[in-house]
């Protein structure tokens, strides 16, 4: 079994920067952070395997950075620039097993999900 518990979400305003943290515990060989914002379905935005490669989604390169503290289990999420159309609730998401697929940034690859922690960005 896999816990996750996010934290780390507030509300910026537009070009603002937050840092998200997921604690997690048990195994976790892959890791990601997702999104969701209201009346829309749910988004890849970065994704990590147990060797520090990482993915992102076109849309937030340059500006978020993934990252793992591998010996606290911890995964993190930097967030420079932030625009208001990226108000969501954002959501850390694992997987107990490593594939060929990892990292993805695919919603429907991780089986173990966090409650998720609120961004909001205004103007």
């Amino acid at each position: 079994q896999v816990h996750l518990v996010e934290s780390g979400g507030g509300s910026v305003q537009a070009g603002g920067s937050l840092r998200l943290s997921c604690a997690a515990s048990g195994t976790t060989y892959c890791m990601g952070w997702f999104r969701q914002a209201p009346g829309k379905e749910r988004e890849g935005v970065a994704a990590i395997d147990e060797d520090g490669l990482t993915s992102y989604s076109d849309s937030v390169k340059g500006r978020f950075t993934i990252s793992k503290d591998y010996a606290k289990n911890t995964l993190y999420l930097q967030m420079n620039s932030l625009k208001p159309e990226e108000t969501a609730m954002y959501y850390c998401a694992a997987t107990w097993y490593s594939g060929s697929w990892c990292p993805s940034v695919s919603p429907s690859k991780y089986n173990y999900w966090g409650q998720g922690t609120q961004v909001t960005v205004s103007n």
